[in-house]
C-alpha cells in the first residue's frame, strides 16, 4: 500500500503555520473562558469509555487541520487494511490481524481467507478456555506461573492485576519475566510443585529469557519431587516439537500475524482465562470488539482513537513533547503504564518509514509513570513546576469495588484537582510556590473496572497508537530493535567464562574483565 507520509501532505505546513501563530501560546483557560461550549467539543463517549480532551492545547482549528492530514495521509484505508488482513507489516510479510482474535464467530467476513482464520482463531479459543476452566475446577492447583516476556508478559500481567475483583479466589496468580534468576527463585521459594502449573509463553519456544526460565523451572520442579511434567506444564507456542520435546504434552499455539505486544488476546491469554474464567475472558474480547467496531465504522471526526491520535502527532511534531505520563488513579491498573511502554514504544520508536527512509521528524513519545495517588508524591512536582511540559493522560474508575468508606471519593477528587491544577496554575510573586498552569492533560473515564472496560481501554490504546504511526509513515508492526542486542549477549555469554576479549571495544573488553576479577 502507497502511503503519504504526514510532512509530504497538503496539511503539515497549513499546520505548522496554525502552530506559529496560535499554537504555540495557546492558553486553555482562555479557550474556555471564550467557548462555553469547549468541554462538549473536545470530549466524547466511545464503547465503555469516555474521554476529556478539553484541557488540551488544541483549538477546534487544529483539529480540523488534522483530521485533513489523516484523511491526506490514507487513514482510513490503511485503517480497513488492518481489518481486512491486508499484509501491513512489510519487513516481516505479515497480516496484523490481532483484531480478529476478538472477532465473533458468526461475525460476517470479507473473505474466505479471513473466514477460514477466524474458525482457526475460534477453535483454539474454545480450547483454550475449556483448558482454563479445568484448571479452575482442579482444588489440587493453587499457583499458576506464567513465564514468558515482552507481550506474553507485561499484557497478561497487567490484565489480570487489573481484573483482580473477577479472579478465582483459590488461585494465585504469579509472573515470571525477567532472566535474573533472583526473580524466579523468589516465586519458586513460595510454592509446592504438586500445586503448581507452569505456563511457559514463547511463540518459537527458543527465546532465551523465557526457555532459560522454563528450564530452570523445569528442574527446581523434578529436584523438589515433582512428577508427572506433562500436568502441571503447559506451553503457549506454536513449536510444538519443541514443548514435546520439553515433556509438554498440552499446547495452544497462534499464529504470524499475532505481534507479541498485541498477543494477550490469543492464547497468550491463557492466565487471564485461568484467573477471571472463560466467560470473563469472552467479555474481554467483547469490550475490545465493540472499541474496534467503533474505530473502524466511526468518522474520523467523532472517533475517539483517532482523535487522541492526532492529538498525540500534534503534540510531537509541533509542540515538541516528547513524553507522555500516564497516571491510572486505579491500583489494579499500576502496571498500564508498564504495558503502554511497550505498545507505543516498540510500536513507533523507529527512525525510518515504511520505505526504510529517514524520517526528519519525531516519532515515539515516552510513556511514563505511576498510579495516583503515589505519583503525586513523586514526580508530579516536575509536572506542575518543572521546565518541560509534559502531558498527562489520567485514567479513572467511577465505581469502586469496596466498601471502604471514603477512600473513592478522596481518590476521584484528586484527579479532578490534579488535572484543574495542572491547567489553572497558581500565581506567585515570590517564585517558589508560583504555578504556571497551561499544562495539558486527559481523562479517561471507565465507569467500571471490568473485562469489558479494560479491554475496551486496551483496544482504544493499540488503535490510537496506530494512528499517529500511520501519518508518521512508519511500520508500527516490526520490532528489528529489540535484535541487536540479543545476538550481541550470546556472544559474550560465553566470554565471561573463558575470559577471551578479542574483537571486544575498550569499555566492553574492559567491564568483562572487571566482573571476572
Amino acid at each position: 500500500m502507497t502511503r503519504l507520509r504526514c510532512d509530504r501532505a497538503p496539511a503539515w505546513g497549513l499546520l505548522q503555520a496554525h502552530y506559529a501563530a496560535q499554537g504555540k501560546n495557546f492558553d486553555t483557560r482562555q479557550a474556555f473562558t471564550s467557548d462555553v461550549q469547549r468541554f462538549a467539543r473536545f470530549s466524547q463517549s466511545a464503547p465503555h469509555v469516555f474521554v476529556d480532551l478539553s484541557k488540551n492545547r488544541i483549538d477546534t482549528a487544529a483539529e480540523t487541520l488534522l483530521l485533513e492530514l489523516a484523511d491526506q495521509c490514507g487513514l482510513s484505508a490503511h485503517r480497513e487494511a488492518i481489518f481486512s488482513g491486508e499484509k501491513i507489516n512489510a519487513t516481516e510479510g505479515r497480516e496484523v490481524w490481532h483484531v480478529l482474535l476478538r472477532t465473533p464467530a458468526d461475525a460476517p467476513t470479507g473473505s474466505t481467507h479471513e473466514a477460514a482464520e477466524l474458525a482457526k482463531v475460534h477453535e483454539t479459543l474454545g480450547a483454550m478456555l475449556a483448558y482454563a476452566e479445568k484448571v479452575r475446577a482442579d482444588e489440587a492447583i493453587t499457583d499458576v506461573v506464567n513465564i514468558g516476556i515482552g507481550g506474553s508478559d507485561l499484557g497478561p500481567q497487567m490484565a489480570v492485576l487489573a481484573l483482580h475483583a473477577f479472579a478465582h479466589p483459590s488461585k494465585r496468580m504469579h509472573f515470571v519475566s525477567n532472566i535474573d534468576g533472583h526473580e524466579l527463585a523468589a516465586t519458586l521459594a513460595r510454592l509446592n510443585p504438586e500445586n503448581t502449573l507452569f505456563l511457559i509463553a514463547s511463540k518459537t519456544f527458543t527465546t532465551i529469557e523465557t526457555m532459560t526460565n522454563a528450564a530452570s523451572a523445569k528442574r527446581w520442579f523434578e529436584t523438589s519431587g515433582g512428577k508427572n511434567i506433562a500436568r502441571h506444564f503447559a506451553a503457549l507456542t506454536t513449536n510444538v516439537a519443541a514443548a514435546k520435546d520439553f515433556g509438554i504434552d498440552t499446547t495452544f499455539g497462534f499464529w504470524d500475524w499475532v505481534g507479541g505486544r498485541y498477543s494477550l488476546w490469543s492464547a497468550i491469554g491463557l492466565p487471564i482465562a485461568i484467573a477471571i474464567g472463560a466467560a470473563g475472558f469472552r467479555e474481554f474480547l467483547a469490550g475490545a470488539h465493540a472499541m474496534d467496531k467503533h474505530f473502524r465504522s466511526a468518522p474520523l471526526a467523532a472517533n475517539a482513537p483517532v482523535r487522541m491520535g492526532l492529538l498525540d502527532v500534534w503534540y510531537r511534531n509541533f509542540h515538541g513533547f516528547s513524553s507522555r505520563s500516564v497516571a491510572p488513579y486505579h491500583s489494579a491498573l499500576r502496571r498500564l503504564p508498564a504495558y503502554l511502554q511497550q505498545l507505543e514504544m516498540e510500536s513507533n520508536g523507529k527512525r525510518v518509514d515504511a520505505s526504510g527512509e529517514a524520517v526528519p521528524f519525531g516519532t515515539s513519545p515516552i510513556p511514563w509513570g505511576e498510579s495516583g495517588t503515589n505519583g503525586q508524591h513523586a514526580y508530579f512536582q516536575m509536572l506542575h513546576q518543572g521546565t518541560d511540559v509534559v502531558p498527562v493522560e489520567f485514567v479513572a474508575v467511577k465505581k469502586a469495588r469496596h466498601a471502604l468508606q471514603g477512600h473513592h471519593d478522596l481518590l476521584l477528587a484528586n484527579v479532578l484537582a490534579q488535572a484543574q491544577a495542572l491547567m489553572q496554575g497558581k500565581s506567585d510573586a515570590g517564585g517558589h510556590k508560583h504555578f504556571p498552569g497551561n499544562r495539558p492533560s486527559t481523562v479517561l473515564l471507565l465507569e467500571d473496572l471490568t473485562p469489558a472496560s479494560l479491554g475496551a481501554l486496551m483496544s482504544w490504546q493499540e488503535h490510537r497508537v496506530f494512528v499517529s504511526g500511520a501519518l508518521w509513515g512508519i511500520n508500527s508492526f516490526d520490532q528489528w530493535g529489540v535484535e541487536l542486542g540479543k545476538v550481541l549477549a550470546k556472544d559474550i555469554a560465553p566470554r565471561l567464562h573463558s575470559g577471551d576479549a578479542n574483537g571486544l571495544d575498550g569499555s566492553t573488553a574492559g567491564l568483562l574483565a572487571m566482573l571476572r576479577s
